[in-house]
C-alpha cells in the first residue's frame, strides 16, 4: 500500500450511483438501527454442527482498497475458518474501477470496506448503503509533513502545498481546522496528485498531504524519517468518524438478514484474533497477500491491534452521536444537500453480544 491516503479516504468522489439505483428491491431496514442485546447472538463453535451438513453459502467482500491491515479480521476470518464455522464460503476481491461502495449499492459484492464519511454521502443522494461494523473505532487520520518542514499546527499550512485526491471535503476540514486558529485556506495550495507515493511527494511536489498513521506514519517510522502529524480528532470530536466501516446494503439486511448476521460474527472473530494475537493475524495477512511488505504488516499490525475496539464495550459497537456529530459538521460545510437521518445509516444489530 503506497502512499498520501494510505487506506483510502478516495472512494468520496464515486458515490455517483445514483444513476444505477434501480436498485430493485433495495427496500428498508426492517430489523431496524437500535441495538438489541440479543441480536447476533454468541460466536461460539456449536455454529459449525449447525452448518456441517449443509453447503457453504457463498458471499463477496469487496475491499476498499489494496490489502492492507484495516483488513486483517476479514482475512484471518476467511483463512482460520471464522467464516466457514458460519457457513460462508467468503470470496474478498478488489474493488476496481467501480468502487466497494459502488458494487455493494448495486449487489455486485455482499459486503464491502467502507467509510462514514461516503456511506453518509451516500445517503444523501437515496444510495442504501448502511454500516454495519466500525472497523476502527476512533479516526486514526490526519495531515502529515516531513519535520523539517516545521507544520506544527494548522496555522502552519498557510503558504504551504497540500496534495491530495480531489474532493470537496479536504478543502473544508483544512479549512475548518486553519480558522479555528485565525488563519485562511485561501492562502494553501491545494493540488490533486492522485495515488503519488507519500513520501516521493512530499520530497518533490508538495508540503503535506492527508494519511492514516496505521500504514504510512507507520512506515516513516520503519524508514527513519521524521514527520509531523496532526490529528484530526486533535482539533475537534465531530471529526472523530467511523474510518474504515463494513458495509451492506439494505436488500441484504432485509431479505438475508441470516447471512449478514453470519458475516459480522466472522468477522468479529477474525477482529478480536489480531486484536488478541497480532503477530500471528500479520502472518496470515503476509501469507494471503504475499505482495505486502512483511516488516511494514507486522508493525502496522502491532500499532492497530489495540485500536481495533479501543475504549468500546466490543469491537464494531456504532454510536449515534458520531454519526449525527459528523453528519452535522458536513452539513454546516455545505457538503450535504440535507440532513442525514443518522438512525437508518447503521445497525449494530448483528453484532455479537460484548463479552
Amino acid at each position: 500500500m503506497k502512499g498520501n491516503k494510505s487506506f483510502a479516504m478516495a472512494r468520496w468522489g464515486i458515490i455517483c450511483i445514483v444513476a444505477l439505483l434501480a436498485l430493485s428491491g433495495c427496500g428498508a431496514n426492517k430489523e431496524g438501527n437500535e441495538p438489541k442485546n440479543n441480536a447476533a447472538g454468541n460466536t461460539g463453535g456449536s455454529n459449525e454442527e449447525q452448518t456441517a451438513d449443509k453447503p457453504l453459502t457463498k458471499v463477496k467482500v469487496v475491499l476498499d482498497w489494496t490489502p492492507n491491515t484495516n483488513h486483517t479480521g476479514l482475512y484471518v476470518a476467511r483463512d482460520n475458518g471464522f467464516f466457514k464455522a458460519h457457513g460462508l464460503d467468503v470470496e474478498i476481491i478488489s474493488p476496481g474501477d467501480a468502487g466497494a461502495d459502488t458494487m455493494v449499492a448495486t449487489g455486485a459484492a455482499d459486503f464491502g470496506v467502507s467509510y462514514q464519511e461516503g456511506i453518509t454521502q451516500a445517503r444523501i443522494q437515496g444510495v442504501p448503503l448502511v454500516s454495519i461494523a466500525a472497523v476502527i473505532q476512533h479516526n486514526t487520520s490526519g495531515f502529515a509533513s516531513p519535520a523539517a518542514k516545521n507544520i506544527n499546527s494548522p496555522k502552519d499550512f498557510e503558504g504551504k502545498a497540500y496534495g491530495g485526491w480531489g474532493s470537496p471535503v479536504e478543502e473544508a476540514v483544512i479549512g475548518s481546522l486553519m480558522q479555528e486558529q485565525g488563519a485562511d485556506v485561501k492562502k494553501v495550495d491545494i493540488v490533486s496528485i492522485g495515488d503519488a507515493d507519500f513520501f516521493t511527494a512530499v520530497e518533490r511536489d508538495i508540503d503535506f498531504a492527508w494519511i492514516y498513521y496505521a500504514w504510512t506514519g507507520v512506515e516513516a517510522e520503519l524508514r527513519g524519517e521524521k514527520i509531523n502529524m496532526l490529528y484530526l480528532t486533535d482539533y475537534t470530536d465531530k471529526l472523530d468518524y467511523y474510518t474504515p466501516v463494513l458495509a451492506t446494503n439494505e436488500n441484504m439486511i432485509a431479505t438475508k438478514s441470516d447471512i449478514v448476521k453470519a458475516f459480522v460474527a466472522g468477522a468479529a472473530e477474525g477482529y478480536q484474533f489480531a486484536i488478541d494475537k497480532p503477530e500471528e493475524a500479520a502472518e496470515v495477512l503476509i501469507k494471503a497477500v504475499p505482495d505486502l511488505d512483511a516488516a511494514l504488516v507486522k508493525a502496522s499490525q502491532k500499532w492497530l491491534s489495540p485500536r481495533y475496539q479501543d475504549d468500546a464495550k466490543r469491537w464494531g459497537e456504532q454510536k449515534l452521536e458520531v454519526w449525527t456529530n459528523y453528519a452535522d459538521w458536513m452539513y454546516e460545510h455545505k457538503l450535504l444537500d440535507k440532513e442525514l437521518d443518522a438512525e437508518k445509516a447503521f445497525t449494530n444489530d448483528f453484532l455479537p453480544a460484548a463479552q
